[in-house]
């Protein structure tokens, strides 16, 4: 006789990108259809992210799904409750525990999506998404249109000054460029 835990088979689904490509547009959606089977979800965002909402994720384009604000990632498992799906926005602003949170939850046999930027502003792999790509059964990464000459556009490139890591903000800091406008962009910047 089977276990309900051996019946769920518990995955890791990453979604990364760019600013402006589409992550939590995609993440909602793919927690809409779970609630449509029926599926109980738990939806996690870190405090750090205030932009719309202290207490839902929304996407930029307005659509939104209450969350639980977290502090850190090891407080998820508290507070799942019996979930069947665990949905965490914006992983790359989580401390670097969350790829075991991720894959301890997904061993309990639930479905873990989780949706955050794979790099920073200077284009290197930001906070656990790499680690969370190499545990993923499933990597989906979406890509924004480049605002400067309409290729696909896969780096998020800050208009706004400053060296800090984290800056929140949507298009009056941040724009989508492709590789080629990038390059570009940080040659104008300074920074190359």
């Amino acid at each position: 006789m089977y276990i309900e835990s051996q019946l769920r088979k518990g995955t890791i689904e990453v979604i990364c990108g760019s600013m402006f490509s589409g992550k939590t547009e995609e993440l909602l959606r793919r927690i809409r259809r779970a609630s449509f089977a029926k599926q109980k979800v738990a939806l996690f965002k870190p405090q750090i992210d205030t932009r719309y909402s202290s207490s839902s994720v929304v996407s930029h384009d307005s659509n939104s799904i209450d969350a639980i604000t977290v502090r850190q990632s090891s407080e998820i498992p508290s507070l799942m409750a019996d979930s069947d799906v665990i949905a965490i926005d914006e992983a790359q602003f989580f401390d670097s525990e969350l790829p075991s949170v991720c894959r301890n939850l997904a061993n309990m046999g639930c479905r873990v999506i989780v949706a955050g930027l794979d790099m920073d502003y200077l284009g290197n792999p930001f906070g656990s998404m790499p680690s969370l790509m190499a545990i993923a059964e499933d990597v989906q990464k979406m890509h924004a249109i480049c605002v400067r000459c309409g290729n696909l556009a896969q780096f998020s490139h800050r208009l706004s000054g400053g060296s800090d890591l984290v800056v929140l903000g949507e298009t009056d800091h941040y724009e989508p460029l492709c590789r080629c406008c990038y390059n570009a962009a940080l040659k104008e910047d300074g920074h190359i």
